[in-house]
């Protein structure tokens, strides 16, 4: 199985970081909202792209990522998006 951190930008400008198995099924769940088992976060803050993923072997290592990933500030998610290569 795959493991996913992720990062989306939102209608409100904000970056969402979170871990799935499938960014794509995830992104369109977060879009629908909260009765489809969407984010709180991203119910009050819709997404409107995918900025980042990146693949690990096992969902420890993708958690570990995805909670240094939240620890981050704006600038620093920002550099990570734009130096990543997917």
């Amino acid at each position: 199985m795959k493991h996913f951190v992720y990062m989306l930008l939102t209608e409100k400008g904000t970056i969402y970081t979170g871990y799935t198995t499938d960014v794509e099924k995830r992104f369109l769940t977060h879009q629908r909202g909260s009765k489809t088992g969407g984010a709180k976060y991203t119910n009050a803050n819709k997404p409107v792209k995918i900025l980042y993923k990146k693949e690990f072997e096992t969902k420890s290592d993708a958690m570990k990522e995805e909670y240094r990933i939240k620890h981050l500030t704006r600038k620093e998610k920002l550099v990570l998006i734009e130096n990543h290569q997917d």
